[in-house]
């Protein structure tokens, strides 16, 4: 049995698959297959699927590489609305999504388009000549998600496709979300949380009349809050149980969390574990590698990246100046 893709172009394929790699990467939320096989759709040589899952919402970064005109069917995901965003193609010709095989998208071209397919709804993907497509495409349950985020009233009807939508602020929230698909890096939890979060609000919370400045969270709940992520430290933190915990929806959290501290909760996660590696660099005689495993990330390499873009040295060099 074939494996479904869901994607602005070439979008989603249901197709026996023979040739395949599979690599599982140390995030086990995280998943790269790649095909390669003749029974891929007429003049697609390749395609490669990164997936994983925020807030029960599948993200997937697929790449195609074709050779020519390329026209086939994507699944039609019967329990799952689909958001594709095309990122990047190399062709003669622009991808387009279709309502069916013989009817071209009646909506003009532009840049950083994306489309919406209520669940169930028959879409194709077409280019005339294309070489290489790079898109991604989020699919998720519309009712469990809104009940997820604690969305009680939708923007509009959810069940209305649209085959080229235009919004730079939601093509730039889903661009950093599969930006961040193979991030194995703790805090990529709650990033991809808040990025999903706040896709779910775009696409179905009506906008909120400015009152001012957002208000924070009260002492208590920003008290248990942290609480909480300090107790984890560093392990991952899914919005979710901190949304609870507070008893907020995951979007009102977020806003109120950065109200209350200046910072987003993955940002605060992260100030946290850098300053924990502070510590363990000025108290103990541990080395870079030591620290990094205890701060949460994947090597000295990882840490050492991550340390000088907050703090502008090496963990190296910021231990040597303070020591002496």
């Amino acid at each position: 049995m074939g494996r479904s893709v869901a994607s602005n172009f070439p979008p989603s394929i249901e197709a026996p698959v023979h040739e395949e790699r599979c690599v599982m990467s140390a995030c086990p939320a995280y998943q790269t297959t790649t095909s390669t096989d003749a029974e891929l759709p007429e003049n697609m040589a390749m395609l490669t699927v990164s997936s994983r899952n925020w807030n029960g919402v599948n993200v997937d970064l697929n790449e195609f590489t074709c050779t020519g005109r390329v026209l086939f069917q994507m699944d039609s995901h019967e329990e799952s609305t689909r958001l594709g965003t095309l990122l990047e193609e190399v062709g003669r010709d622009h991808a387009e999504t279709r309502s069916a095989a013989n009817k071209p998208n009646p909506i003009a071209y532009k840049p950083k388009h994306m489309y919406f397919a209520p669940a169930g709804h028959e879409l194709w993907g077409h280019s005339s000549d294309t070489l290489y497509v790079k898109c991604a495409a989020i699919s998720f349950d519309v009712a469990m998600l809104q009940d997820r985020l604690g969305i009680c009233e939708s923007l509009g009807p959810v069940d209305t496709p649209h085959l080229r939508l235009f919004d730079d602020r939601l093509w730039t929230l889903v661009k950093l979300l599969t930006d961040s698909i193979s991030d194995t890096d703790p805090t990529a939890q709650l990033y991809g949380d808040s990025l999903t979060a706040a896709i779910a609000a775009r696409l179905f919370e009506r906008p909120k009349e400015s009152k001012g400045s957002e208000s924070g969270l009260s002492a208590i709940q920003l008290k248990d809050a942290l609480g909480y992520l300090e107790s984890k430290m560093p392990e991952k933190v899914e919005l979710e149980t901190l949304a609870k915990i507070a008893g907020l929806s995951q979007s009102h959290f977020s806003r109120a969390f950065k109200a209350s501290t200046g910072l987003a909760p993955y940002q605060w996660q992260l100030q946290s574990r850098i300053e924990s590696a502070r510590n363990l660099l000025l108290n103990t005689n541990d080395g870079l590698e030591d620290i990094a495993i205890a701060t949460g990330f994947a090597d000295a390499v990882h840490f050492g990246r991550t340390f000088r873009k907050l703090t502008g040295a090496t963990p190296a060099a910021w231990r040597m100046d303070r020591l002496t």
